[in-house]
């Protein structure tokens, strides 16, 4: 390779995917002289049906512009998921990459209302994670989601997180996955690229998943959290978008123990308890 040479986003990816598919998966022998992890570049242009040196030309970003069909056929040999294929997809300049907003972010006045008569625990985030607003029950909930907290930085950096995620681990590789999707490679966003290097020097973990480029939408699920005073709560979460900012919303099954607890958490965090 020139010394020159800057394998770009699309070839990032592509090697970065490359590295996490099993040859087994596909019927390929792993011998002991095997020196990479996943699939060599010359299995994967196999598989894909295109020729090796076009392969290498992409992912040393000789080549920037494969054609649909050419990416198409790699995100099946990379297993990339719909969201994944997408963002193949948009590195290769075959479909439009999401515009950014610059706008600052702000709080619409109707979310404070909402804040206030919301009887669950509910914030309002930025892209980049930031907490802007948050209701009591939140606070009581996490005081890390006080406003001017970063969710991603205290996933990963405050110790506490630990204790309070069942399963932190599977916490972490979501949460760094969505951030891979909602941040991207943006050098224009400042705050993103200030965020990132921040915890890839702060966090090996992080590192080690931010260089997967797993990609992860925004959406809901379910999560087991173990609060110092009630214990655990079985809470489903929504992320809602609302303009430039994310609605967050932490709830439990009617009548549910959980339901019980936040009622708990509610009584003690309205006495100052």
């Amino acid at each position: 390779m020139d010394g020159n040479e800057e394998p770009g986003r699309l070839g990032e990816y592509l090697a970065a995917r490359r590295a996490l598919v099993r040859p087994e998966t596909f019927g390929l022998t792993v011998g002991s002289n095997r020196r990479v992890p996943g699939l060599r570049r010359e299995e994967v242009a196999l598989l894909a049906g295109i020729s090796a040196d076009y392969y290498v030309r992409l992912e040393r970003g000789r080549d920037k512009n494969p054609s649909p069909h050419v990416l198409d056929a790699l995100a099946r040999v990379l297993q990339l998921d719909d969201v994944e294929a997408d963002h193949l997809r948009g590195l290769g300049g075959t479909a439009p990459r999401p515009r950014r907003s610059r706008r600052l972010d702000r709080v619409p006045d109707r979310l404070h209302h909402l804040l206030a008569a919301i009887g669950v625990p509910t914030f309002v985030e930025s892209r980049h994670f930031d907490v802007l607003a948050s209701n009591p029950l939140a606070v009581a909930l996490s005081p890390r989601l006080v406003p001017g907290e970063n969710r991603l930085r205290s996933l990963l950096l405050d110790p506490a997180e630990r204790d309070f995620h069942e399963d932190w681990e599977r916490a972490v590789e979501g949460f760094v996955a969505l951030a891979r999707h909602t941040l991207g490679d943006d050098v224009t966003d400042q705050r993103a690229v200030a965020l990132v290097g921040e915890l890839s020097l702060a966090s090996a973990r992080f590192r080690s998943l931010w260089a997967r480029h797993d990609l992860r939408p925004l959406e809901g699920g379910t999560t087991t959290l173990h609060h110092p005073t009630v214990g655990e709560l079985r809470l489903h979460r929504e992320k809602l978008p609302v303009g430039d900012v994310i609605l967050v919303l932490y709830y439990p099954d009617e009548d549910s123990d959980a339901a019980e607890k936040l009622g708990l958490l509610a009584s003690l965090a309205a006495t100052g308890s």
